[in-house]
């Protein structure tokens, strides 16, 4: 399970994850579409979106490394 779809299972909006985590909602929409390599992504951009998504870091990129 990837970004995309934590956010919808935790029934969140973009601009809704990107008020409570800081990051742009245009960053996370290129997370989200591939134009940014959500494993290039910041440990703290990681660890802002697993804390509101209540998931580990790695689920944000499908479980890798694991």
């Amino acid at each position: 399970m990837g970004l995309k779809q934590l956010r919808q299972r935790a029934g969140l909006t973009q601009a809704k994850l990107a008020k409570m985590t800081g990051i742009a909602r245009t960053t996370l929409s290129g997370y989200e579409c591939g134009v940014y390599d959500v494993h290039q992504m910041t440990l703290d951009n990681a660890l802002r979106l697993s804390r509101a998504l209540g998931c580990h870091p790695s689920d944000l990129t499908d479980g890798y490394p694991d």
